[in-house]
């Protein structure tokens, strides 16, 4: 997923780890981020991204 968005190393980890969880869940799914730039690039159009 990391290299797919163009992102790399252990800062993306856990940002990597909650956008897996959340494009794996059942749609509609809705996602509260205060890091909205690097889950568009990991979520795509998958998750409802909304900036908290």
């Amino acid at each position: 997923m990391l290299i797919g968005a163009g992102l790399h190393g252990h800062e993306y980890a856990i940002d990597a780890v909650v956008a897996e969880m959340a494009v794996r869940q059942k749609r509609p799914v809705v996602m509260l981020t205060s890091d909205l730039d690097d889950m568009i690039k990991l979520c795509g159009d998958r998750v409802r991204l909304v900036a908290v």
